[in-house]
């Protein structure tokens, strides 16, 4: 019996518990969050807080993290995996992704999507409803595509970046480390680590800082390259 257990009963913890469910990979399916005023949701029990998650270790072998935030996100999936838990990515049925693409654990990919030919998706990354990634692109760790988004091929976003509701991506751009774009930027040339860009085209709006004790090295392997001809199969990894 597969037993899967979220962290986050939020809004997008729902979103990633229906597609879990969608699968059909796993026969149950609990949450933990921090609101103690929660009880169930979705009828799937929340079993308690965040820091209780190494009392549910025996129960459950998978976890999956739920946090809209991407630094908060890419903490707690390292704390799963030194804890034992199995990460895996969960892909909704109704995506399009390609076989020759790499989506890694952690990763999230919503109802919708479409993910073209050899693009790689990194460690703890969302993929949200109805967005379009094009062919031989790299998202690195942690990085939060939102609802209606368009990559254009060849394009490379560096972790723990944010590309907001909407927003476009021209080709062969790179966007910096811990970058946010705004919902409804057009962003036709190469951001910068650290940012704030709006506008059409996209300009930078302000300075950002990582509000975070750890470092950039957290969220970027020493050598972040996968195999290009590895081919990735619709089945969620373990």
């Amino acid at each position: 019996m597969s037993k899967l257990l979220i962290l986050g009963a939020g809004g997008h913890g729902k979103v990633v518990a229906d597609a879990a469910l969608s699968t059909g990979n796993w026969d149950e399916i609990a949450f933990l969050d921090n609101n103690k005023e929660l009880n169930d949701v979705l009828g799937k029990a929340v079993l308690g807080g965040f820091e209780s998650y190494m009392d549910h270790r025996e129960d459950y072998s998978a976890a999956f993290v739920a946090i809209g935030n991407n630094v908060t996100r890419m903490i707690w999936l390292e704390r799963l995996e030194r804890a034992g838990y199995e990460i895996p990515s969960i892909i909704h049925p109704s995506s399009t992704i390609s076989r020759f693409s790499q989506i890694e654990r952690g990763s999230v990919i919503m109802a919708g999507v479409v993910v073209n030919a050899s693009t790689k998706v990194g460690k703890g990354c969302i993929l949200n409803t109805s967005s379009s990634i094009d062919h031989d692109c790299i998202l690195e760790n942690g990085v939060h595509i939102s609802p209606g988004v368009n990559v254009c091929g060849t394009v490379h976003v560096k972790s723990c970046s944010w590309l907001g509701v909407g927003s476009k991506v021209l080709n062969n751009v790179t966007i910096g480390f811990n970058v946010i774009v705004a919902a409804g930027t057009i962003v036709i040339k190469d951001i910068p680590d650290n940012v704030m860009v709006a506008g059409v085209p996209a300009k930078i709006k302000k300075n950002l800082e990582m509000k975070s004790d750890v470092g950039k090295d957290f969220f970027i392997p020493p050598s972040y390259e996968w195999e290009r001809n590895e081919v990735h199969t619709r089945s969620v990894r373990y």
